[in-house]
């Protein structure tokens, strides 16, 4: 069983930049492929980010790929979202995720945990 809990989450203006963070806690956690995802209101959860267990491959949404970047620390057992010159249409929950796999995972079909989100609200 793995426990996913994000943070960093609050209100902010556009342009400016944000870090997300998830503690995981559970077995093999180093086995475990991350990503990151978001749903808007009246929308469909979105793909946003995932890394490998290793941390050495990554994969961005393309529309904020110049913008965010996803990290993981495996020693803190901690993932990381650093969104910056946020947009309004960043405004969603963002959830982190883990994947029973090594490799980096954009479906979330492919993600078996899945934290609680947390509310990102960017205003103009």
């Amino acid at each position: 069983q793995v426990h996913l809990a994000e943070s960093g989450g609050g209100s902010v203006q556009t342009g400016n930049s944000l870090k997300l963070s998830c503690a995981a806690s559970g077995p093999l956690w180093n086995s475990w492929a991350m990503g990151w995802f978001r749903q808007a209101p009246g929308k469909e959860r979105e793909f946003v980010a995932a890394i490998n267990s290793a941390g050495s491959h990554t994969h961005i949404l393309k529309s904020v790929e110049d913008r965010f970047f996803i990290f993981r620390d495996n020693v803190k057992n901690m993932l990381y979202l650093q969104m910056n010159y946020v947009r309004p249409e960043d405004t969603a929950v963002y959830y982190c995720a883990a994947a029973w796999s090594s490799a980096v995972q954009v479906e979330a079909n492919d993600y078996l945990y899945w934290g609680q989100g947390t509310q990102v609200t960017v205003s103009s």
